[in-house]
């Protein structure tokens, strides 16, 4: 089994990487807004309610997927890097799939913030992200983390990952998912 976890800033384009890499690999994907959009349509985005039922839908999912004979999952996730917390969660996920044996990969997605300010208003993004609608909203989101957290690592940091990090400001999203799958043997 083969769990990827795609992590970068928002709007670098984990989630159209990762159905491009599903598409070629058979892997499922998992991207991180199908669990906050099911739960925002009741919950308050950041409220103790949501937070507790965005994290058990996806650690359920992550543990019948662990447990499971599909050959893995690929996973994404806004990762801000300066967190403890963050970090935390993110053991706490690769966890479920170390202790079935799971190959875990890290792909780290680095856009220029230009482009992300563009991406964030593309239809695919809306289409797939109900909460990003506010086009508004989501920008000045995306601004306030990009001013508050450090969501791209710094050479040398999380070594222990092997981490796969990839421009993706200019490349495609086939283009990047055939770059993943080379570099992990998917």
């Amino acid at each position: 089994m083969n769990f990827v976890l795609i992590f970068g800033p928002a709007a670098s384009g984990k989630m159209t990487v990762g159905q491009e890499l599903a598409k070629t690999t058979g892997l499922k994907l998992f991207h991180n807004h199908m669990s906050i959009e099911l739960v925002h349509q009741f919950f308050d985005f950041g409220t103790p309610a949501f937070i507790r039922l965005d994290q058990y839908i996806r650690f359920q999912l992550f543990r019948e997927v662990a447990q499971s004979d599909l050959s893995g999952l690929i996973f994404t996730l806004v990762w801000a890097i300066d967190l403890e917390e963050d970090k935390q969660y993110v053991d706490e996920i690769i966890d479920i799939f170390r202790q079935v044996g799971a190959k875990v990969h890290f792909v780290e997605l680095v856009v220029k913030l230009e482009e992300r300010l563009r991406r964030n208003k593309h239809p695919h993004r809306l289409l797939h992200k109900p909460t990003k609608r506010n086009t508004e909203r989501a920008e000045t989101a995306l601004l306030y983390d990009e001013e508050n957290y450090r969501t791209n690592t710094l050479p040398g940091e999380f070594t222990e990952y092997n981490i796969l990090k990839i421009e993706n400001t200019k490349r495609s999203a086939e283009e990047t998912a055939k770059l993943i799958k080379a570099h992990f043997a998917l």
